[in-house]
């Protein structure tokens, strides 16, 4: 029974012609980018949360400024990074407001560049797959429509088969779509999300080194 399923999907994938290469190429390469997102937003949402609970009642103190440093160098995500490079200015001698706050828009920027990344490819396999399998089922009637020409007569079983080969591109490329397109809404809410967690982590930067000013 495996070996029959094997062998239709098989001929399936043959009878879609060359374009169900690069459909294959394309799921390939979202499932690996769709992989390799989970992971890195995973980590940094939970690394985040975990930083910001235990720095929360830390950050009242300018004094702990330096412990606040290295839980954040020991810590993986954009949050840890700009809590990093923000109170390093702070604890800096001299260090004002504006370079504190270009510190962490520096670093955000940096970072939010680095969270981003693979959107661009997920956004453009969801568009493109679509229409990869559109172009191959057009260029598959056309196929079918000139054996019919050739044939000099219309007969149903030719163009009906014609028709259900050039249709298995269409339905491959949306099967590819779909699930790039779910990941991808998933993903930019998230990102969204470390955002949020970002501004946060920006606002405690911003008032330790209120509290550091105001004690010197």
């Amino acid at each position: 029974m495996q070996s029959e399923a094997q062998y239709a999907l098989l001929e399936l994938f043959r009878d879609g012609g060359v374009f169900m290469y690069f459909l294959v190429l394309c799921s390939l390469l979202a499932l690996g980018v769709m992989i390799a997102k989970f992971y890195l937003l995973f980590v940094a949402h939970r690394e985040s949360k975990r930083l910001l609970d235990d720095v929360q009642e830390k950050s009242k103190s300018p004094d702990n400024i330096e412990g606040i440093i290295e839980m954040a160098d020991e810590t993986e995500g954009p949050v840890a990074a700009i809590l990093s490079s923000g109170l390093r200015r702070v604890r800096e001698r001299g260090q004002g407001d504006k370079d504190v706050e270009k510190a962490i828009q520096t670093t955000g920027s940096i970072e939010l560049g680095f969270l981003e990344r693979g959107m661009v490819v997920l956004a453009t396999i969801a568009n493109v797959a679509p229409m990869l399998g559109f172009l191959g089922t057009v260029a598959g009637m056309i196929v079918a429509f000139g054996a019919v020409a050739e044939a000099g007569q219309i007969e149903a079983a030719l163009v009906a088969g014609g028709i259900k080969v050039a249709l298995i591109t269409t339905a491959t490329g949306l099967t590819i779509a779909i699930p790039v397109n779910i990941a991808y809404n998933f993903f930019v809410t998230r990102i969204d999300q470390l955002i949020i967690d970002m501004d946060r982590g920006a606002d405690i930067v911003l008032d330790m080194s209120a509290l550091a000013r105001a004690r010197s």
